[in-house]
């Protein structure tokens, strides 16, 4: 089988006999592979799609007694590899508990953290690794253009893309950031000014500065900003026409948003939540939804695999559903 990608990119990071175990995957496995969870002490366990696999010296195994068992000197022999043995350079991603890696993909620790006045100052003794496999599915939000793109007005809707976990809004926000700075003018859609907020690393991807994954080419990337501060830095510096961010939640979020739409720029949000109901019980999200600062909000799942489009609320519709204990049809 010839070797995949994120194979390329991942096994190389990882110590013999755990190189081993991942490069005989069966295809079927690999193709769908999500995350590699490595806990010191517990067997090797993979995400691929919406089934869990253990893993062993013979590729997938039965039992966890079968798995591989990850010892902590494989956790500080990866983390050692994944910061080029220099983890005094990376302490910054660290202490905000991941690693972004080459090709987009990141490095999710747990361990003894050592704080200070509040605040995350080292994160030291790993005791777990949580690999996130990046996947580019170029086209996936296609379907969603016509909802969040005016054709008539030739502007971004405001819109808010909600989904529980691993459910594609990561998926599908980073394909529309590419869509709508790529553009398409032979179908009347022009390419757009995207400025792209990526708190964590999981849009662009960026390593070393350079997004490991397509999101256009009119596309400015803050890497590593908080969300609040890279809105506002993006509008004065980079004056983008679409505004791109992951998981709005806090009071500072809010208000950033508000402030990015009152400059005349559109908004392009995700948010957690397994419905709306979830949403309007956190107060920041609530505000932002109660006083229209969203024309469009599209709810994901994974029913029918990641980025299942469940529900696009807009207007009249997301104003029923927000005021009253009706559930509408979406519009």
């Amino acid at each position: 089988m010839e070797e995949k990608k994120w194979q390329a990119q991942i096994l190389p990071l990882l110590p013999g006999y755990l190189r081993e175990c991942l490069s005989g995957l069966p295809e079927q496995v690999a193709e769908k592979l999500e995350e590699i969870r490595l806990r010191a002490g517990q067997p090797l366990i993979l995400q691929a799609g919406s089934e869990e696999k253990f893993a062993g010296p013979r590729g997938i195994a039965e039992s966890p007694r079968d798995a591989y068992r990850v010892t902590v000197k494989d956790l500080h022999d990866i983390l050692l590899v994944m910061t080029d043995f220099s983890l005094y350079a990376r302490d910054e991603e660290l202490r905000r508990g991941y690693l972004s890696l080459p090709g987009g993909h990141r490095a999710g620790f747990a361990g003894r953290v050592i704080g200070e006045g509040g605040e995350v100052r080292l994160l030291r003794e790993i005791s777990g690794i949580a690999i996130r496999i990046a996947r580019e599915i170029k086209g996936a939000a296609e379907p969603l253009l016509p909802h969040v793109y005016c054709f008539q007005e030739k502007r971004v809707r405001h819109t808010l893309l909600v989904s529980a976990p691993q459910a594609g809004k990561t998926t599908m926000v980073r394909d529309l950031a590419r869509l709508l700075s790529d553009g398409d003018p032979g179908r009347g859609r022009p390419g757009c000014k995207v400025g792209i907020v990526d708190e964590r690393s999981e849009i662009a991807g960026c390593y070393r500065g350079e997004p490991q994954l397509d999101v256009g080419m009119r596309s400015d990337v803050l890497d590593g900003c908080p969300k609040a501060l890279g809105m506002m830095m993006l509008v004065r510096s980079m004056s983008p026409q679409v505004v791109v961010t992951d998981e709005l939640g806090r009071a500072e979020d809010a208000r950033a948003v508000e402030e990015v739409i009152n400059t005349g720029a559109s908004v392009l949000a995700t948010a957690h939540g397994q419905n709306v109901r979830e949403l309007i019980r956190r107060p920041s999200l609530a505000y932002l939804l109660r006083n229209n600062f969203f024309e469009r909000l599209i709810v994901l799942s994974r029913r029918q695999g990641p980025g299942t489009v469940e529900k696009v609320y807009a207007g009249e519709f997301m104003q029923k559903m927000l005021f009253t204990e009706e559930e509408p049809d979406a519009g």
